[in-house]
């Protein structure tokens, strides 16, 4: 036994098996304490105080706190800056040891060695471990040491590395016996944490463990599938578990796992997507300046961007004309979440389309998607935007209308999230501009007043792009 009291920070790891953190603290520590801190170095940036992220973490946390309590220990959760506050408390507790999973992002990486330096003053130690990736930093590089720039290349890699080892559960029911009892602590309200109810209920997201277990299990019935149905947006398809990912209510070594055992084309796709989530963080490792808003291919920096602020309200509104980008728009402002082939779309549209600098895009997923991960978003946008690594080449440009005609055929996904839409037929509703008038009085659906023209006209803003990048590449 190394310590006789030690403390395990949550973060974004919120569960209670398979941790990390909480393992190596259980095994090498008398008594372990728990805790998670709302950030107030976080929360005071966040300007919609009916933020759905905020009350997935409170929901995920009060399931832990409770799951803690019935195992023997308890959640002490606080509010106020954790740079502050996990210091305190592991002096307050006279622990001998902090224990946590690492955080890749600059902000927490600088965060984490604020209070690494506070507890040395303290003789405190500062242990971390690698939890919400299966490789990260430099554990998967080219045969010449190098980081990875190509997506292909590094999951060949990838595979050819992992193994039983790197995929293994931690066994933290075998030293549960080790969690202490704090003095009772309530877990604070929402509203006290200055954040409103949201619509998450019914969303039929479910929170927590329990909701990533049911989510999980519900996709390993249909993964087989998954190739062929993840790019249509009105279909069951996807997982739907980026957002427990994100804030870490499931083991991603019993995802990557599963996934592997099972095998075929469906979990092997999806596989891919998780290792495409380890790709995107080991980028930002090596590349911290993307952090900063920096593009990944320099020469792409400072594309002179009309920026039309008009245009991008119309995107933010989901009132551009274009029935699948406002649909895509409108199911993220609703539910903040967003398929991810309509990601793809909506981003394309805004950049080469509208002519809207990336980063503003990026700024507003941000803000709005559920399960916003910064080094995703930043891949995916860079990658939209043709600036980042493995991108999509400048002059490849998504047609938002041929997208709609093969992905929502029917409309179906249309119709959910742009009613106004709802009289038109299969072949009307991806570009309605075109009904004849006497058609769009018939229907009740005038274009122009009932739903909005197109603000730009596609042929003529793709050629834009095509100077644009070529002028400047």
């Amino acid at each position: 036994m190394q310590y006789e009291k030690s403390l395990v920070w949550f973060r974004r790891d919120l569960r209670d098996f398979d941790h990390a953190a909480l393992y190596h603290a259980l095994k090498h520590s008398a008594q372990v304490y728990c805790a998670f801190v709302f950030d107030t170095e976080i929360l005071d940036k966040l300007t919609d105080k009916a933020d759905r992220r905020v009350a997935f973490i409170w929901e995920s946390v009060r399931e832990l706190k409770a799951a803690l309590q019935n195992k023997g220990g308890d959640l002490i959760v606080l509010h106020g800056r954790a740079a502050d506050e996990i210091p305190a408390l592991a002096n307050t507790l006279q622990v001998q040891a902090v224990f946590t999973n690492h955080d890749y992002e600059p902000s927490a990486i600088a965060r984490d060695l604020l209070v690494e330096a506070q507890l040395q003053t303290s003789n405190i130690a500062f242990q971390h471990y690698k939890d919400q990736v299966i490789f990260e930093k430099d554990e998967v590089l080219t045969m010449t040491g190098k980081p990875y720039s190509i997506f292909t290349p590094y999951k060949n890699r990838w595979l050819n590395t992992v193994n039983d080892f790197y995929l293994k559960a931690y066994p933290v029911d075998a030293y549960l016996h080790h969690l202490a009892k704090p003095e009772t602590n309530d877990l604070i309200s929402l509203e006290l944490l200055g954040f409103q109810r949201t619509n998450l209920s019914h969303m039929r997201l479910p929170t927590g463990m329990s909701g990533g277990a049911a989510l999980f299990a519900d996709f390993s019935a249909r993964i087989q599938r998954y190739k062929e149905a993840r790019d249509f947006p009105a279909v069951k398809g996807v997982s739907y578990l980026s957002v427990h990912l994100r804030f870490g209510t499931v083991s991603i070594r019993h995802l990557a796992r599963t996934a592997l055992q099972i095998g075929g084309a469906g979990a092997e796709t999806w596989a891919s997507e998780l290792i495409w989530r380890d790709f995107y963080f080991q980028i930002l490792h090596y590349h911290p300046q993307l952090a900063a808003g920096k593009a990944f291919k320099p020469e792409f920096e400072a594309l002179p961007f009309p920026n039309n602020p008009d245009y991008f309200q119309a995107w933010c509104d989901g009132k551009t004309g274009y029935p699948l980008v406002d649909a895509a728009m409108r199911q993220l402002n609703s539910t903040g979440f967003m398929h991810n082939r309509l990601r793809m779309v909506a981003a394309s549209f805004l950049v080469k389309d509208l002519l809207i600098d990336w980063r503003w895009g990026e700024r507003y997923f941000a803000e709005k998607l559920i399960d916003f991960d910064f080094s995703a978003n930043n891949g995916g946008w860079q990658w939209a935007a043709s600036t980042g690594c493995d991108a999509q080449p400048w002059f490849r440009i998504f047609n938002p209308i041929t997208q709609s005609e093969r992905f929502d055929a029917n409309g179906r996904f249309i119709r959910k999230y742009v009613t106004e839409l709802a009289n038109c037929n299969d072949k009307e509703i991806h570009a309605p501009w075109l009904m004849p008038p006497l058609r769009q009085t018939a229907i009740n659906t005038v274009i122009g007043r009932d739903y909005p023209q197109p603000i730009v006209d596609h042929a003529s803003q793709r050629a834009l792009a095509l100077v644009l990048y070529k002028v400047n590449s």
